[in-house]
């Protein structure tokens, strides 16, 4: 990164930074929250043109809707359409929800029928009171209509709704009265059809609303570049009794040519640059292909590296899509997985996530084939598949244990031992050879031990052989750890502090290369469950034929494995992500405070 330091004129800071949103890559060092009332005016005004547009955008009208658009002003266009939207957005939702009490009304008054409100307030003068009542049927007396002044409305087979009328005052009924109902049958509909018409006037207006989508998010695109232009004034420093404006901004050194020659372009600005350090705090901008940008969205999750740190997207990337593909470890799975991720493709607004949806399940498939489970079938023991292809397929028991177990337990420690590795070398390149003595008496105890412990059980070295280079790395690495690990010290005094890190590292290693366990675990989780709904299904064809038998056995076997699936990528997303946030991240010293690089641009994406 190239740190620049600009200082102009206040008058001209708006034009400035009209010209490095031009330029589209300086970050300028501003407060991310708003400020005041001003930039929390245009951030609300952004954020409701985002919502708008994704409102209209998955808008569809109901049926009822006339093909011709609804006109909202007299001369059919919306000048304000950001206004409208919010004026009319929040009615169709009150609208939709009246519409709903006042079907459940029409449904009451739909038993009662066509009746004379008036009428009933015209006995109710003459001294007559008319009561209205439901019960069920069983609880129904029809003998009560030679007692009282009865008269039945409807009866349904389960319910029997009926009305009195009396003039006593001490009248009484063995029966719980029951509210009368708010209108007759003709005034529900007439309400409800009001309540219809108003809602499709609504929809009228939003559906031409949805003309003006490209409106809005032009409107919200200069909102959001007033916004960056504000924040950015605001986190300015000002000097010489506000008459001059200072700012500070960063961009990749690629682009320090270009940028050098239009800021002497500019008129009345002047300004200085230098190579960022790690004290001007420059924002990262991460590198890599096309396969490491992938999984830049999980290191982000985490926290992207300082200034001098490495970044840990390309060890990410093929560890978390190797450890995904285990914890999955079923061949139809990954097939399933690249037709979603090919269905997302065609998807507005998941397009970005397809890639690495495919990915990880073309991962998944090659594991899945490597752990013998297609849709919870061993093809280990399938007669069909090809002798080669058998030959990949990890399977059987190593030192008594499953050999997928092993495999997990190994894939672990080489993870690990990557972590130390890439310690030691960062610590180098930061603290320099002499400064790092301690981490380097570490990393060649464990990866060294590793290394000459897996020559050791191939037989290429003897026991006497890999006993006395056990006991050489033994020595150099305790010169290390216990005598060296700060040259700036007596020796001597190194070694409680060594002790205490042997103690911590002995204790919280164990535990971390366990932890690899759970890769075999869910794999073999996921497998066993899907074992299970294909034997749940097939004992409803057991015994032949066709028929319901069969349509029993795919929706069993369709929706079990749906659900499998569902909860399989719950825990490896989160699995993975574990083991390398916590035991990587950890033995490899990387912390991720590092902030983002955000460049002032005018090519926003709402």
């Amino acid at each position: 990164m190239m740190k620049y330091s600009f200082a102009l004129l206040s008058g001209e800071a708006d034009n400035f930074l009209k010209n490095l949103e031009e330029l589209g890559v300086v970050d300028i060092t501003r407060s991310e929250k708003p400020v005041d009332d001003a930039s929390a005016k245009l951030s609300a005004e952004v954020d409701a043109c985002a919502k708008a547009i994704r409102y209209l955008d998955s808008f569809e009208p109901s049926d009822k809707l006339d093909s011709g658009k609804f006109t909202f002003s007299p001369d059919g266009k919306i000048s304000d359409p950001l206004t409208v939207f919010q004026e009319i957005s929040p009615k169709q939702r009150q609208l939709k929800a009246e519409i709903a009490e006042a079907m459940d009304k029409l449904e009451d008054a739909r038993v009662w029928g066509n009746f004379n409100p008036k009428a009933i307030e015209e006995l109710g003068k003459l001294g007559l009171k008319m009561r209205f009542y439901k019960l069920p049927k069983k609880s129904y007396n029809p003998s009560w209509a030679s007692e009282y002044a009865l008269q039945e409305i409807a009866d349904d087979g389960k319910h029997v709704w009926f009305v009195t009328v009396s003039d006593d005052p001490a009248y009484s009924f063995p029966a719980e009265e029951i509210p009368a109902p708010e209108n007759d049958l003709a005034t529900a509909e007439g309400i409800l059809a009001d309540k219809e018409g108003e809602l499709i006037a609504c929809e009228g207006v939003l559906n031409t609303l949805k003309d003006y989508i490209p409106k809005l998010r032009e409107r919200g695109d200069n909102a959001m570049s007033k916004l960056q232009r504000y924040l950015a004034d605001a986190g300015a420093g000002k000097a010489a009794e506000n008459h001059i404006t200072t700012f500070e901004g960063f961009a990749p050194a690629e682009n320090d040519e270009r940028l050098s020659k239009a800021f002497d372009a500019m008129d009345g600005v002047i300004y200085l640059k230098e190579v960022a350090v790690k004290e001007d705090n420059p924002p990262i901008k991460l590198k890599g292909n096309w396969f490491t940008r992938m999984f830049s969205v999980l290191t982000d999750m985490y926290g992207r590296p300082e200034y001098n740190e490495f970044d840990p997207t390309p060890y990410l990337s093929i560890f978390f899509l190797l450890f995904f593909a285990m914890c999955m470890g079923d061949a139809g799975y990954g097939l399933a997985l690249i037709g979603i991720g090919l269905f997302l493709r065609r998807s507005k607004g998941m397009g970005d996530i397809a890639p690495l949806v495919i990915t990880l399940g073309a991962g998944t498939f090659v594991i899945g084939i490597v752990m013998h489970t297609f849709f919870g079938y061993d093809i280990s023991a399938v007669s069909w598949v090809p002798s080669w292809l058998k030959k990949c397929m990890v399977t059987g028991n190593i030192a008594g244990f499953d050999a997928n177990m092993v495999l997990s337990i190994v894939i672990g420690i080489v993870h690990l031992s990557l972590a130390f590795i890439l310690k030691a070398i960062y610590a180098t390149k930061k603290n320099g050879f002499l400064e790092s003595l301690g981490t380097w008496g570490w990393t060649l105890l464990i990866v060294g031990g590793v290394i000459v412990g897996g020559i050791s059980l191939t037989g290429v070295l003897s026991s006497t052989v890999t006993k006395w280079i056990i006991i050489a790395i033994g020595i150099i690495s305790a010169i290390g750890i216990f005598l060296l690990s700060d040259i700036h010290r007596n020796p001597l005094k190194n070694i409680a502090p060594g002790l205490w890190e042997t103690y911590n590292t002995a204790t919280g290693l164990l535990g971390d290369v366990l932890s690899y366990l759970r890769l075999y675990a869910l794999g073999l989780a996921g497998g066993m469950l899907g074992k299970a709904f294909n034997d749940i299904a097939a004992m409803t064809v057991r015994d032949g034929g066709f028929g319901v038998g069969w349509i029993a056995f795919a929706l069993i076997f369709l929706v079990g494995h749906a659900l499998n699936l569902a909860m399989c990528c719950l825990g490896a997303f989160v699995h993975p992500l574990r083991l390398n946030f916590l035991e990587f991240f950890k033995n490899s010293g990387y912390e991720g405070k590092g902030r983002m690089y955000r460049p002032i641009t005018n090519k926003q994406n709402l």
